[in-house]
């Protein structure tokens, strides 16, 4: 299969997922009703994703590509790590509050087996604090221990309760200006925090 054309059903595939976890829940979207929805055969979600757990964590992925590629880009390219800070922070933050992120958090929030939060974990967290944490050692020039401190307090500075509070439906959506806005608060409080 072409690059091009699996790009297409992986994207309808996620499309599906999304609507029948939305619809149902995570324990109600079955492979087999998502590659119905998906017009796929359940062999290709199988061989493509392994099991559920599989194609959410692929879908976490996704949702935290564009953070991660920006990450590593700015590593590679040996790029002035404040200016990645500044141009990977609204990224990150658009990411976390979009609907699909809390659509996720909300039905990980639901699954009584913890299932989709390893997912999430797994696909996210995982996948993009330790690259925050490699640009934090450039940053500072410290070591990984207290990069990852470092980390943790810039991610708390820009996001702080904002997701929880789109998760529960008290927070609606930042508009690119208040995503620009909280950013250049959490990077000027942070600059405090590191000069």
């Amino acid at each position: 299969m072409r690059e091009e054309t699996k790009k297409l059903r992986h994207e309808a595939i996620a499309i599906a997922a999304y609507a029948l976890l939305e619809e149902k829940g995570y324990d109600g979207a079955s492979m087999l009703s998502i590659a119905k929805a998906a017009k796929a055969s359940n062999e290709t979600l199988y061989r493509w994703y392994g099991d559920k757990q599989g194609l959410f964590t692929a879908l976490v992925r996704d949702n935290a590509a564009l953070t991660a590629q920006t990450l590593d880009d700015a590593v590679t390219e040996g790029a002035d790590p404040r200016e990645t800070l500044r141009n990977v922070a609204p990224v990150f933050l658009k990411m976390l509050l979009s609907d699909r992120a809390v659509l996720l958090n909300r039905a990980a929030a639901a699954e009584p087996t913890g299932e989709l939060g390893k997912a999430l974990s797994l696909g996210g967290r995982e996948a993009v604090f330790p690259r925050f944490q490699a640009l934090m050692q450039r940053l500072v020039s410290c070591d990984a221990e207290q990069a990852g401190q470092l980390t943790g307090t810039f991610l708390g500075l820009l996001v702080g309760d904002l997701q929880m509070r789109r998760v529960i439906g008290v927070q609606p959506v930042l508009n690119d200006a208040q995503i620009a806005a909280r950013c250049d608060l959490a990077l000027q409080q942070f600059a405090k925090i590191i000069a």
